[in-house]
């Protein structure tokens, strides 16, 4: 499935660089859905989650160097400037040339303060030496997509309106989620949407995929699925059909979990000693791959429990300051509900282990 799936984002997506709608279709959005000012601007922004709980775990502090691997709108970044007043810096990156315009707006008044990329934050290391810097004092990675996202025409992640399946992050680069479901073969599409989406039903969908093909738009994808799942919800459940699928491709174009072991290998790399890594997952499979990673890298052994001594020499490059993932607030996730899934672990830098330089 690894092989057919890089093949497939590998190339160029079907309809071009945008994906466009069949000719003469449009687009149907919910009521208020997205509103923008008279300059293009956001009339409001997506609520950052748990800004309060990171922000102090990261023990942001005046003088501080810092770094939001994933930007979005500003939201987390405001509250750590807002907190390292009056002289801490934050590096933003983020992978959506849209939402980094939007938080370059929205910061702009912190002028030297905030230093803003385009890229992935695993490639937050070169980011940071370009800008002078070979250590930081904290790295967040927020790995939920924004309302911007979800609400903005133009990204094809919701099956709440029809619009062209693209599902790209970054919509300058890569093949889209119509370039997968319209070439991959079924068993492979069926692999991708039950590994990456946990999807139960996964091979009776990448069927009716296939069958439905050419799927070109969100609305036809969501159908589709729907048709094999019976029905626009499933019995007794309030979640569509379509959640699992739309999530196992848009991690699928967007190579998520790939990015998340990366980001993470080299947030290791930069932390500066005593520096700190505050990280927020939505769902089981990036929390897995956080969870493992930071088990590992605060064991004091990792040698197989059947062994009488420890024999791996292995030590500690991190402090957990999270036992267990810390949840929302039950009145954050009443006022935000796209809270209500997330989860926070944290973790310092050991000081005996400094930041590798940059090769």
């Amino acid at each position: 499935m690894a092989t057919a799936l890089a093949a497939a984002i590998g190339t160029r997506p079907i309809f071009g660089r945008a994906g466009g709608l069949p000719p003469g279709a449009a687009i149907h959005r919910p009521a208020g859905s997205w509103r923008e000012d008279a300059a293009g601007a956001p009339a409001h922004h997506h609520t950052p989650v748990m800004a309060a709980e990171t922000v102090a775990l990261l023990a942001a502090r005046p003088g501080g160097v810092y770094l939001d691997g994933t930007l979005g709108e500003g939201g987390h970044t405001l509250a750590l400037l807002e907190r390292a007043r009056p002289d801490g810096v934050v590096i933003g990156i983020d992978r959506d040339p849209r939402a980094l315009a939007v938080a370059r707006r929205r910061l702009a008044g912190y002028g030297s303060r905030v230093i803003t990329a385009h890229a992935s934050y695993a490639d937050m290391r070169r980011i940071a030496s370009e800008n002078g810097f070979a250590a930081v004092d904290g790295i967040l990675l927020d790995l939920g997509f924004s309302s911007l996202q979800i609400d903005r025409a133009g990204y094809g992640f919701s099956f709440q309106t029809d619009e062209p399946l693209d599902m790209r992050y970054d919509n300058t680069a890569g093949a889209t989620a119509a370039h997968i479901v319209n070439t991959m073969a079924a068993d492979e599409l069926a692999d991708l949407i039950f590994r990456y989406g946990e999807e139960r039903r996964s091979r009776a969908i990448a069927r009716r995929i296939v069958a439905a093909r050419p799927i070109l738009t969100t609305g036809q994808l969501a159908q589709a699925v729907a048709s094999a799942a019976g029905g626009p919800r499933r019995a007794g459940r309030g979640r569509h059909p379509a959640t699992r699928t739309f999530q196992a491709l848009r991690i699928a174009v967007n190579r998520e979990l790939e990015h998340l072991e990366a980001g993470l290998a080299a947030a290791l790399e930069l932390l500066a000693p005593g520096g700190r890594l505050a990280v927020i997952s939505y769902h089981s499979l990036e929390d897995r791959i956080v969870k493992r990673w930071l088990e590992r890298e605060t064991a004091q052994c990792l040698c197989p429990p059947e062994l009488p001594v420890c024999v791996c020499a292995h030590q500690p490059r991190l402090r957990a300051l999270t036992r267990r993932a810390a949840r929302p607030a039950d009145a954050e996730k009443s006022a935000n509900p796209r809270s209500r899934s997330a989860r926070l672990r944290a973790a310092a830098r050991i000081a005996d282990f400094p930041p590798s330089p940059v090769v």
